[in-house]
């Protein structure tokens, strides 16, 4: 079955309907399997530890996969044009634009109100895994801001592309290791070596994504009364200054587009010149990343 449109339609519903319940959504179930995985880890030493890593990741992309495909599968014996409505219902859960939009509209609401505890919460509730507790207003605004920029890559065009390559099993595989980066990708004692499969293959299916998104966010700057220029530009300069081979190109082009400082302490600092950001520019990037993300579907639809 052709492929042209369904991202669209995927997308229309994740705008329209959000995320599904939890007992639901395959994310979670994922997330249970991964889980599964640390607690039943039987060794410390680094090289074991690893080939445990990479096996439990090996083995829920396989089952993420393999599930995918039997229902893509089951779609292709309904009648037109059901088949296409099941498979962007099918795709929605993979994707996740109007849970970030609306994460961010939280925190951007707090700032408005100048409740920089509450702002702080739902930072970390919703957006990173940082310690929130000592950010300022505008660490918190530029760290959500930061938070909008990479998600669109990892929450959208990285699944729509992969999608579009491979079809729907190529973007629960994707899902799956995403989320394994997301629990386990982590340089501590525990997962150092446990997560490391995980965060290098993420690295690895993230590569393309991020620069397309920071593309993206080039081409859709104006609609947040943003540079696009400038966020290309921002992009090739200062992408490589974060740790992750990836986040920072969003991020630097979200930067750019809206002339902005993005820094996080003892880590990195895109576009230093810039000035500090606010809840204004917290609206102005979820507008960005809206039409970016509405960009990503089209081009993935054709």
């Amino acid at each position: 079955m052709s492929r042209r449109g369904i991202a669209g339609l995927a997308l229309a519903a994740d705008l329209l309907l959000g995320e599904p319940p939890a007992p639901l959504h395959p994310t979670v179930w994922m997330g249970r399997w991964l889980r599964g995985a640390r607690e039943r880890r039987r060794s410390r030493a680094p090289l074991a530890s690893l080939a445990e890593g990479a096996a439990g990741v090996l083995a829920g992309a396989a089952l993420a996969a393999g599930a995918a495909h039997l229902v893509g599968r089951q779609t292709d014996r309904f009648p037109r044009p059901l088949p296409a409505l099941a498979l962007g219902a099918a795709l929605k859960p993979a994707l996740a634009l109007r849970a970030l939009l609306d994460a961010g509209r939280e925190v951007e609401v707090a700032l408005l109100r100048d409740d920089l505890s509450e702002a702080r919460r739902l930072l970390a509730w919703h957006l990173v895994s940082r310690d929130t507790s000592e950010l300022s207003a505008a660490e918190v605004a530029g760290a959500a801001i930061e938070s909008l920029a990479e998600n669109l890559g990892d929450g959208l065009v990285a699944p729509l592309l992969a999608w579009r390559a491979g079809g729907l099993p190529a973007a629960y595989l994707y899902r799956l290791v995403n989320t394994a980066d997301a629990m386990l990708g982590y340089r501590t004692p525990e997962l150092e070596w446990f997560g490391k499969f995980a965060a290098r293959a993420d690295d690895a299916l993230n590569r393309a994504p991020a620069r397309l998104a920071a593309l993206a966010v080039a081409l859709a700057a104006p609609l947040g009364e943003g540079d696009g220029r400038a966020a290309l530009r921002l992009a090739l300069r200062d992408a490589g200054r974060t740790a992750s081979p990836n986040a920072g190109w969003p991020m630097a082009a979200m930067a750019g587009a809206l002339g902005v400082r993005l820094r996080k302490r003892g880590a990195y600092d895109l576009h230093p010149e810039g000035r500090e950001p606010g809840p204004g520019d917290l609206r102005r990037a979820r507008r960005i990343v809206a039409g970016a993300g509405i960009l990503a579907a089209v081009a993935a639809s054709v």
